[in-house]
């Protein structure tokens, strides 16, 4: 019998977190806020926090915070750009921030985010089964990164800039035969490349 190799061959390029919000408006379905929030604690643009975020509270206006700009634009130029290109515009502003969290994957998890002007807190909660998400490098069609990741989806969230609550609800989906959701943390999440 063939030995398996117990490694990936490919490199490491990001270890961390980056669970995401996004939010719907539950009548036409279009999307009202997107939020997708990274801690990170290993990369080329070293360790630290950013959260990239559009929403009906911010007049539809992307904005992106971060406690470590290195990172967020290597964020932007290594993965954003593949993700979400409305988030990779090294043009924009970064916003210097603190990131705090509490909580637990039990029963909620807060997410908390301040800016001179602006606080912003990311809740989940009513938590689903977690499962693993395993997209292999070069596997999904013009993405060359691998990703590992524990997902555990979220029946609600909620988002608020200042004490105003972003519009929308979480949306029901499958990735493969696990249930899923549109709000879920992606924890000890690890991207790689060939």
């Amino acid at each position: 019998m063939a030995a398996t190799n117990p490694t990936d061959p490919n490199k490491i390029r990001l270890t961390g977190e980056n669970s995401f919000i996004r939010l719907a408006d539950p009548r036409t379905k279009e999307e009202t806020s997107r939020a997708s929030h990274w801690r990170v604690w290993l990369s080329p643009g070293g360790a630290g926090h950013v959260l990239f975020l559009r929403s009906d509270a911010t007049d539809g206006q992307v904005r992106i915070y971060s406690d470590n700009i290195a990172l967020a634009r290597w964020l932007q130029d290594e993965i954003e750009r593949l993700l979400h290109e409305e988030f990779a515009d090294q043009t924009m502003q970064i916003i210097d921030a603190e990131f705090t969290r509490k909580g637990d994957t039990q029963n909620f998890w807060t997410e908390t985010i301040e800016s001179d002007d602006e606080t912003i807190a990311m809740t989940w909660y009513e938590f689903m089964e977690p499962y693993m998400l395993v997209v292999p490098a070069g596997s999904a069609s013009g993405r060359p990164h691998g990703v590992y990741s524990c997902f555990i989806p979220a029946r609600k969230a909620q988002l608020t800039i200042n004490g105003e609550v972003a519009s929308g609800d979480v949306t029901h989906d499958r990735r493969g035969d696990k249930d899923s959701s549109s709000a879920c943390l992606a924890l000890s999440e690890t991207w790689v490349r060939p």
